[in-house]
């Protein structure tokens, strides 16, 4: 009979080893998933070939970049400036990118924000608007130059 315990334990500590490797393997899958699914819903919708058309009739102007400190005493960054819509169509929302660099121009942060929407009110043919776009969660590598701005998304009204 005590040649049967030490196989039992054995083939135990083999299933829970198995076990433990199959939760691991598991976990980190579900943690990739996880991250990938994340990334792709912080990129959102894609510019729709009719939007991509119409992103020409979009003027940014007058873009700007500021700093002040807040109530809590964190240096937030604000980039304001307008945008004209020179064509033809009502809209009612358009999405920004807005991408900061560190010297070595590589990208630091990505931030996808709206300049034309529910809370700002469309923007009709022909008409100029402004806009604020705070930032207060910038990182120390930022290379402290205006960011990049491409716009993300179009919806027409």
């Amino acid at each position: 009979m005590e040649s049967l315990k030490p196989k039992t334990a054995g083939a135990r500590s083999v299933r829970l080893i198995i076990i433990a490797v199959v939760v691991v393997v598991g976990g980190a899958a579900a943690g990739y998933w996880s991250y990938v699914s994340s990334r792709q819903a912080a990129s959102g919708p894609v510019l729709t070939p009719e939007a991509k058309a119409y992103v020409r009739h979009l003027q940014l102007s007058d873009v700007d970049m500021k700093a002040h400190e807040s109530y809590l005493r964190q240096q937030v960054v604000e980039i304001v400036g307008k945008i004209t819509n020179a064509g033809d169509r009502p809209l009612k929302l358009v999405e920004i990118n807005c991408i900061f660099y560190n010297p070595y121009g590589q990208v630091v942060l990505r931030e996808r924000v709206p300049i034309v929407g529910q809370r700002m009110g469309g923007l009709k043919p022909g008409e100029t608007k402004g806009f604020r776009l705070p930032f207060d969660n910038l990182p120390e590598g930022w290379n402290q130059g205006l960011p990049q701005l491409v716009i993300a998304q179009i919806i027409f009204g």
